[in-house]
């Protein structure tokens, strides 16, 4: 009986060794240092921006909370006039594991572009939103695509990569396109879905969707069209993002999203 208890215990420890270094190699740290973004009451710790208006203007309680939700609600909407908006946390990250959840609601304003329809987005290494100017329409980021099921059986994968501003290397060169659909599943708007980012600096970024890795690239940088509105001074073409901000994207399409936390890795 000793001897059995000796043999587990020790494979327990070579267990948990075997643990740290896979996640070592992987980038990662040893510990779970995860932070909570939302902290399911409120928006403190968030800014918003919308196009044609000032940076903090919250036009019409577009991100607001309900029961541990940040909403993206346009109840108090006549038309949406687009007013592409986003909001951003107020720190900015460089190599880190981010997780959250979303789902669509039921809501999309008819007179938003038609693309928007159960579409939506993650914004990372974006510029600071205090370099966004008023009547600029996205801001100079990368996104991780959020779609859904449209109902007319064509598939629609999510967790793609859209840029803004920006270019990235798929298959060791730049790829023309503004956005990489992923091999990921097509899901029913109203299900949630956990979306994650792994995203190391200005080197690899990788999109995960219910645990399993759907997509991957890597040397984010400023270049590519799409953004309209900015600063000149501030779209230095070819410029590797290091770092940025983390935003949550509105385009006239409803959607929740919770459970909103990261990880900064080594």
């Amino acid at each position: 009986m000793k001897k059995l208890k000796s043999i587990l215990f020790i494979a327990a420890i070579l267990s948990t060794i075997s643990c740290v270094v896979v996640n070592t190699a992987k980038g990662g740290k040893a510990s779970e240092d995860w932070q909570y973004l939302f902290n399911g009451k409120n928006l403190e710790g968030w800014v918003v921006k919308v196009h044609h208006h000032e940076l903090g203007d919250n036009y019409a309680n577009t991100f607001r909370v309900s029961d541990g939700k940040i909403q993206i609600n346009y109840d108090d909407y006549d038309v949406f006039d687009e007013r592409f908006a986003h909001l951003f946390y107020k720190e900015s990250f460089s190599s880190y594991h981010l997780k959250f959840e979303y789902k669509f609601t039921d809501q999309w304003l008819k007179d938003a572009p038609v693309y928007t329809y159960r579409n939506s987005g993650v914004m990372f290494h974006s510029q600071d939103p205090k370099t966004i100017l008023k009547d600029q329409n996205w801001p100079i980021s990368v996104e991780y695509q959020i779609l859904a099921d449209e109902g007319n059986g064509v598939p629609r994968p999510t967790g793609n990569m859209c840029s803004p501003g920006t270019d990235v290397l798929y298959n060791t060169k730049i790829d023309p396109r503004h956005c990489i659909n992923s091999s990921s599943k097509t899901y029913k708007w109203d299900q949630w879905v956990r979306g994650e980012l792994m995203v190391y600096a200005d080197s690899l970024v990788i999109h995960i969707v219910d645990g399993e890795e759907v997509l991957r690239y890597s040397k984010p940088q400023i270049g590519g069209a799409v953004a309209d509105g900015f600063d000149p001074a501030i779209k230095i073409d070819g410029k590797l993002l290091k770092e940025g901000y983390i935003g949550l994207q509105s385009e006239g399409q409803g959607i929740e999203f919770r459970e909103i936390k990261i990880k900064k890795l080594d």
